[in-house]
């Protein structure tokens, strides 16, 4: 669509689109709106003489990247690269490595293409308090497990990783009490698996399309816009949760019983568990036990009698509806 629209205009590359301000028109502006009418916009679209001079990438920028953490795992998973040899290494990482494992998957990606790794091929363990965007973009056959803590942006548009967080072997606070990842975890996900021993800030699993999720609580907007997956929150959430959410389920632990209120009803039902729904989150539960330790896992499932009946299935109306009709039309054949 791009092109067409390059081509409408003249230009074969960017590249040539670059400084072409006079390309640009002000849109006709309404008579009667009195903020507007006298508004001149036309030095916004003055075309600066260039005289010969480049318009862009005038000088080579340094993007910081030469000493990042990822190297290291980089070469750390060479035989699980070039050979499908399962690796396991050890990392201690500060808040300023971000985007732990993104250039790892792109190395990935280059060999396995969208495919990826068998599972758990590359096994890495981190120690410390991560920067932005632990596990961003991680794709299939990486597995990342952090003894700490995560700053923003965990699992940004995982890819089909596993990521385990949970806190610190010698801290004495309650991990289910305290936040351990920041805001906008989970943010457009399309595939893998997050597991945290610990609370979530805002936002969490915003535009998730397909990632699976345990978390101990959340706070506002949870699972805003989200359109497919699975997020099991086993804690109190924040306001407005499930705005927009067109797709996927949700599973929450009420068991104050607060939940309702703090839930935006408009495009979601929600509903007691099904058979299935308890299958799946008794599977869940075990695994955040393996990966986390979790407490409250074990607690809920040591009790699982009682305390099923304290979560509140999160589900879609329109999801509902089409999942329903193709019940239906499968009795039907």
């Amino acid at each position: 669509e791009l092109r067409e629209i390059m081509a409408e205009l003249g230009f074969r590359t960017i590249h040539e689109m670059i400084g072409q301000a006079d390309i640009l028109k002000v849109r006709e502006l309404p008579e009667e709106d009195w903020k507007l009418k006298y508004l001149d916009l036309s030095a916004v679209l003055f075309k600066a003489e260039d005289n010969g001079l480049p318009l862009f990438n005038t000088e080579e920028q340094d993007h910081g990247l030469t000493h990042v953490l990822d190297h290291q795992l980089i070469a750390a998973a060479q035989p699980a690269i070039t050979n499908n040899e399962p690796v396991f290494a050890s990392f201690n990482v500060k808040n300023t490595d971000r985007s732990l494992g993104t250039m790892l998957s792109n190395e990935i990606s280059k060999v396995h293409l969208g495919a990826g790794l068998p599972p758990d091929t590359i096994n890495f363990k981190f120690v410390g308090s991560a920067g932005q965007s632990f596990g961003a973009f991680n794709t299939r056959g990486v597995t990342l497990s952090l003894e700490g803590e995560a700053n923003d942006y965990v699992g940004k548009g995982l890819s089909g990783a596993r990521l385990a967080i949970y806190p610190f072997s010698n801290s004495t606070f309650i991990p289910e009490q305290n936040i351990i990842i920041g805001n906008v975890a989970l943010y457009g996900a399309t595939s893998g698996e997050l597991f945290a021993r610990g609370k979530a800030g805002e936002r969490f699993a915003v535009r998730n399309s397909g990632a699976t999720a345990v978390v101990e609580g959340v706070g506002d907007h949870g699972c805003e816009y989200m359109t497919g997956g699975e997020v099991l929150i086993l804690g109190d959430t924040g306001s407005n949760f499930a705005a927009g959410m067109s797709g996927g389920v949700a599973w929450v632990y009420d068991a104050k019983g607060t939940f309702a209120r703090k839930c935006n009803k408009e495009m979601v039902d929600l509903d007691p568990l099904q058979t299935e729904d308890e299958q799946r989150i008794l599977a869940l539960l075990k695994t955040h036990i393996r990966l986390t330790d979790s407490k409250v896992a074990e607690f809920i499932l040591s009790d699982w009698k009682t305390q099923s009946n304290h979560f509140v299935k999160v589900f879609p109306k329109e999801y509902k509806a089409v999942l329903a009709k193709r019940n239906q039309q499968v009795k039907t054949h």
